[in-house]
C-alpha cells in the first residue's frame, strides 16, 4: 500500500508541476507543494507560501520558513505595537522537503546545526553571513524580534519542524536524530513546545485530497425570520455556533472569516467584556448584550425549519464575538452539551458585489479599524477586478477566491502585489515597496495617488502584467536566489517602465499608452542586468534593497541611458 501512495503522490506532483507552467525543477516544485499542503490550516495565498521559500543554497536545511502570531502570517516590517494585548500564540515553522522515497538523518543534522546557531536570541547576523542565505537570516531575525517584542504579552511559543518526503517508514536512527533536534531547540528555547513531524506519501496524498467545505449547516433555536429574498434573522445556540465555525478537529475554520475587515484585536476591553459575559452567565440573555454576527453567502435556505444551510459563508461582522466564543468553548469543552444561551445571527445573500461591499462597510463602521482593512471594498478595486479578468489576470480582492477556483499562481494578482508595482512606478519608490510590503495601504496620501478614481484602468493592468512577467523572467534566469528575486523585481519593473517611456517619473496617463508588446525580452534582460549589477556593487543584501542607495544609483544610471 505504501508504494501505491508513492505512485499516487508522484503523479499528483507531476500533474501539479505541469499545471503550474513555470520553468522550475520537480524537486524545487516539491518544496513549494509541500509547504502548500502542510500549511493548509493557515489558508495562505500562493504569494504568502512563496514568501517563505528559502532558496536552493545556504538554507541550513530549511527549505521554507514561516512565522505566525495568533494564526496570522507575520510579514516583513510588521508593526506589533498595541496590536496584541496579552496571551499571544507564536508559532515558528521550518519545513524540509525531499523528493525522495525515504527519510534520512542528514537533513535533521543540518537543521540541528541551524537551530543551535540561530535560536540564540543574541545571535549576530554578521557572524553567519555567507554561511546562511539572506532569507534564513532575515526569518530568524524576524522571529527573534517578534518573540522578544511580545515577551511581556506572555506568549505561548511553539516551534514546528516538518520533514516532508515520499517516505513511508522512519528508521530508528532517523527518529533518534529527530529527538536530538527537539532537544537542541529546547536547550535554546526552554519555554517552547517543540514538534518534529514526519510527513510521508500517505499523509501528503490525504492532504491533497482534502476538499474545502463550502456548504455549512447551522442549527437554530427557533425557526428563522425571513424578509425579502434570501435574508434570514435567527437565534442560534452558542455551542451550535461554535460547531459552525470549527472543523471536526475543533480548529477555527479561518477561510469563512477572510472577508472580515476587522482583525482580531486580542484582549481589548470589548473582548474582555465578551469573555466575561460568556464565563459568568447572568439573568440577561447573551444576545441582548451582544450585536451578534453578520454572514454573507452565495446561497442560503431553511428547508427544515430550525436549521440554515449556508453556501460559501463569509462572516463579515462579529469576528471579535466569534473569536471569544471559540476561545471559551475550546477551554470549556465540557460545557458544550449544557449550553442554553443564544447568539443573534443575520444571514444575507447579496444581490451584487456593490451590495456586498456596502454591507461590509456599514456593519464595520461603529468602531475604529485599521485603515487598510476596508480598502478592498472601494469601488476602484471592483473595477480593477472586472478589467483584469477578461485579460486572464485575476485580482484577488477577496483573498484566495481565485486560488480556490483553481487559477494558477501566475494568473492571480493580489492587492499587496499590485500596490508594490504601483508604488515602484507611479511614486518611483521600489525601495519602499520592498521594505514595507505590509503597510503600503495604511498611508492615505500614497493610497489615494495609487488608487485614484480617475486613474486609467489600463495602467493597473499593465503594471500587473509587466510585474508578473518580469518576476517570471527573473525566476527563469536560474541564477538568482529567492531573496535576490524578492529584492530586485520591483526595481526591474521601475527601470523597464522608465526606459519604455524615456522618463524617470512615469505617470498614470503615459503608462496607460503603453502596450503588452512594449515589454520585449531584450529590454527585460538588459534591465535585470542593470539592476543586479548595481545591487551587488552596493552589497547585494536585503538592506540594500530596502534602503535608498540602490534607487539613487539607478536614477543616475538611467539618466545616462535615456538622457533625462
Amino acid at each position: 500500500m505504501s508504494r501505491n501512495n508513492q505512485i499516487l503522490l508522484e503523479e499528483i506532483v507531476k500533474q501539479e508541476h505541469d499545471n503550474l507552467e513555470e520553468d522550475i525543477s520537480l524537486s524545487r516544485f516539491f518544496e513549494f507543494y509541500s509547504a502548500l499542503q502542510v500549511l493548509k490550516d493557515f489558508e495562505l495565498s500562493y504569494e504568502e507560501v512563496y514568501s517563505g521559500m528559502a532558496g536552493e543554497s545556504h538554507d541550513g536545511g530549511a527549505d521554507a520558513v514561516y512565522l505566525f502570531v495568533n494564526g496570522d502570517l507575520v510579514k516583513e516590517n510588521e508593526i506589533f505595537k498595541d496590536k496584541y494585548k496579552k496571551n499571544v500564540d507564536i508559532e515558528f515553522i521550518l519545513i524540509q522537503s525531499k523528493f525522495e522515497n525515504s527519510f534520512s538523518e542528514e537533513p535533521l543534522l543540518k537543521l540541528s546545526r541551524l537551530c543551535r546557531n540561530l535560536f540564540d536570541l543574541d545571535f549576530e547576523r554578521s557572524d553567519f553571513e555567507g554561511r546562511y542565505n539572506d532569507k534564513i537570516l532575515s526569518s530568524f531575525e524576524n522571529f527573534k524580534e517578534t518573540y522578544v517584542g511580545l515577551i511581556t504579552k506572555r506568549p505561548k511559543l511553539k516551534i514546528t519542524v516538518f520533514y516532508v518526503s515520499k517516505g513511508s517508514h522512519i528508521h530508528p536512527n532517523v527518529n533518534r536524530q529527530a529527538e536530538d533536534l527537539e532537544k537542541d531547540i529546547k536547550d535554546k528555547l526552554p519555554n517552547a513546545s517543540v514538534n518534529i513531524a514526519f510527513v510521508g506519501a500517505e499523509e501528503l496524498v490525504k492532504l491533497t485530497q482534502e476538499r474545502v467545505n463550502d456548504v455549512f449547516r447551522l442549527k437554530l433555536s427557533e425557526s428563522p425570520l425571513s424578509t425579502s429574498g434570501q435574508v434570514f434573522i435567527a437565534l442560534a445556540n452558542l455551542a451550535e455556533y461554535f460547531k459552525f465555525i470549527t472543523n471536526a478537529e475543533g480548529k477555527l475554520v479561518k477561510h469563512i472569516f477572510e472577508s472580515n475587515v476587522r482583525d482580531y484585536q486580542g484582549k481589548t476591553n470589548v473582548n474582555n467584556e465578551i469573555q466575561e459575559t460568556l464565563e459568568k452567565p447572568s439573568s440577561e440573555e447573551f444576545w441582548w448584550l451582544n450585536n451578534g454576527v453578520t454572514i454573507l453567502a452565495s446561497e442560503a435556505s431553511a428547508p427544515g425549519g430550525k436549521e440554515l444551510i449556508i453556501v460559501s459563508p463569509e462572516i463579515v461582522n462579529g469576528l471579535q464575538t466569534s473569536s471569544e466564543i471559540f476561545r471559551y468553548f475550546s477551554k470549556n469543552r465540557e460545557k458544550i452539551d449544557s449550553e442554553k444561551r443564544d447568539i443573534l445571527v443575520r444571514v444575507i445573500v447579496p444581490e451584487s458585489e456593490e451590495t456586498r461591499d456596502r454591507i461590509i462597510r456599514a456593519t464595520n463602521s461603529q468602531t475604529p479599524i485599521p485603515k487598510a482593512s476596508l480598502r478592498a471594498t472601494d469601488q476602484v478595486h471592483r473595477q480593477i477586478e472586472d478589467y483584469l479578468k477578461p485579460r486572464n489576470l485575476f485580482y484577488d480582492r477577496r483573498k484566495n477566491f481565485y486560488k480556490n477556483e483553481g487559477r494558477k499562481p501566475k494568473e492571480i494578482i493580489s492587492i499587496p502585489f499590485i500596490s508594490q508595482c504601483l508604488m515602484s512606478v507611479l511614486l518611483q519608490k521600489p525601495d519602499y515597496a520592498r521594505a514595507r510590503p505590509s503597510t503600503l495601504l495604511e498611508d492615505d496620501q500614497s493610497y489615494n495617488k495609487l488608487f485614484h478614481k480617475n486613474n486609467n484602468l489600463k495602467t493597473y493592468y499593465l503594471v500587473s502584467f509587466w510585474g508578473r512577467k518580469i518576476e517570471e523572467k527573473i525566476k527563469n534566469c536560474k541564477r538568482f536566489s529567492a531573496s535576490e528575486i524578492t529584492d530586485i523585481k520591483f526595481y526591474v519593473l521601475y527601470v523597464v517602465v522608465c526606459r519604455s517611456l524615456k522618463n524617470l517619473y512615469p505617470q498614470n496617463k503615459s503608462i496607460s499608452q503603453l502596450s503588452e508588446n512594449d515589454l520585449s525580452d531584450d529590454l527585460v534582460m538588459d534591465s535585470i542586468a542593470i539592476v543586479y549589477d548595481l545591487y551587488k556593487e552596493l552589497g547585494g543584501t536585503d538592506k540594500v534593497a530596502k534602503g535608498t542607495s540602490l534607487i539613487d544609483a539607478l536614477k543616475t544610471k538611467l539618466r545616462s541611458i535615456i538622457g533625462a
